[in-house]
């Protein structure tokens, strides 16, 4: 149990360090109310854990304790779902309805669409 805490920390490391990056770049490359930092990282996050889970069903191509690394550590770290809820109650209370329903809409569809892209790439190879 120890053992898997700290490989699942490391990784949480490693992806809150990588958000930190990404977010920071999109904020100060392109200057606008939309929240595009949280929205890749999100989309990007969910295609990623859609490759690692799709590669872990393989056979024998990745360990319990490198799946537990990648998915709950890496991606857990780098996605933002609370970043994303505060971002979209701060976009409700300024009554940006049109990048809220934007926002939210194309997170969830885009999110669930990359995880599927993610296992269907490692299953067609």
């Amino acid at each position: 149990m120890i053992k898997q805490l700290f490989i699942a920390g490391f990784g949480g490391f490693i992806g809150t360090a990588l958000r930190f990056l990404v977010s920071r770049y999109f904020h100060l490359n392109l200057p606008t109310d939309f929240p595009w930092g949280t929205f890749v990282i999100n989309i990007l996050g969910s295609f990623l854990i859609g490759l690692f889970y799709g590669l872990s069903e393989k056979e024998d191509f990745m360990s319990p304790d490198l799946r537990l690394f990648l998915t709950v550590g890496i991606c857990g770290g780098f996605t933002t779902f609370s970043t994303f809820s505060n971002e979209s109650l701060t976009l409700l209370q300024n009554k940006d309805f049109l990048n809220l329903s934007l926002y939210v809409g194309l997170s969830f569809f885009l999110g669930i669409a990359a995880v599927y892209v993610g296992r269907q790439l490692v299953k067609a190879a």
